[in-house]
């Protein structure tokens, strides 16, 4: 017999509250072998197969039907699949991994607290500069389709897959949009977010693959939403 395949993070903090969240379900999820194998095991429920991954490659493995189910933050899952609601099923937030996707501007920018006022910075800017703000991001898809919402224009991004919060002090952008817990790296960087510039509330979410191949496992997945207290959705 085949077996749900349940993707979740493979290290850290977010695997650890993982194992706890499905454990306090009866469900018990567990590394198998070293630090270094990526290898586990589920006890307290049927026809479920563990695969650990990183929290980053489990929403492609996700759209591609590679897994079943899989644990990863809702920012990546709305970042990395287009029209992501056809491809994944939301099933459960988890409660935690929070995390706030948001805009922040350098906090000397006395005139500039809201996207109305980052519109209007971002003309002046293309007037005196010659070339449009730039945003420095890693998630280029939401902040475009957030922006375009909201009716700024006048931007570009920029891509930072490193320390986002350093692109201003480094003159290689204006603005950052970034996921941020506490705001604490914002401050210390002189940044201050736009009073209305929330793009996306993150957290753990546990998501169904709707292209993944189900045929046989109705009935333990069904017996599997009903022990995690979650409805069965539709895929």
């Amino acid at each position: 017999m085949s077996a749900i395949k349940l993707g979740v993070p493979s290290k850290g903090r977010l695997m650890e509250q993982c194992f706890d969240w499905f454990a306090a379900r009866g469900l018990t999820l567990k590394r198998t072998g070293s630090d270094r194998e990526y290898a586990g095991a589920v006890e307290g429920a049927e026809a479920v197969e563990l695969v650990l991954l990183s929290a980053g490659e489990i929403p492609r493995e996700l759209a591609a039907g590679r897994i079943h189910l899989g644990v990863t933050g809702s920012d990546l899952v709305r970042e990395k699949l287009a029209d992501w609601q056809t491809q994944v099923a939301d099933l459960a937030p988890m409660g935690f991994g929070h995390a706030d996707l948001i805009i922040a501007v350098p906090a000397c920018w006395s005139d500039v607290d809201t996207l109305e006022d980052l519109d209007a910075a971002a003309h002046a800017f293309r007037a005196a500069h010659g070339h449009r703000m730039r945003i420095a991001t890693k998630y280029h898809r939401l902040l475009r389709e957030f922006l375009a919402r909201e009716g700024v224009a006048d931007w570009q991004s920029v891509d930072s897959q490193g320390a986002t919060e350093g692109t201003v002090k480094n003159l290689t952008a204006e603005a950052v949009a970034d996921i941020t817990s506490s705001g604490e790296t914002l401050r210390a960087n002189h940044l201050k977010i736009l009073s209305d510039g929330m793009i996306h509330q993150s957290q753990a979410t546990l998501f169904a693959a709707r292209s993944a191949d189900w045929a046989g496992l109705e009935a333990p997945f069904a017996a599997l939403c009903a022990q995690l207290g979650v409805a069965k959705p539709v895929l």
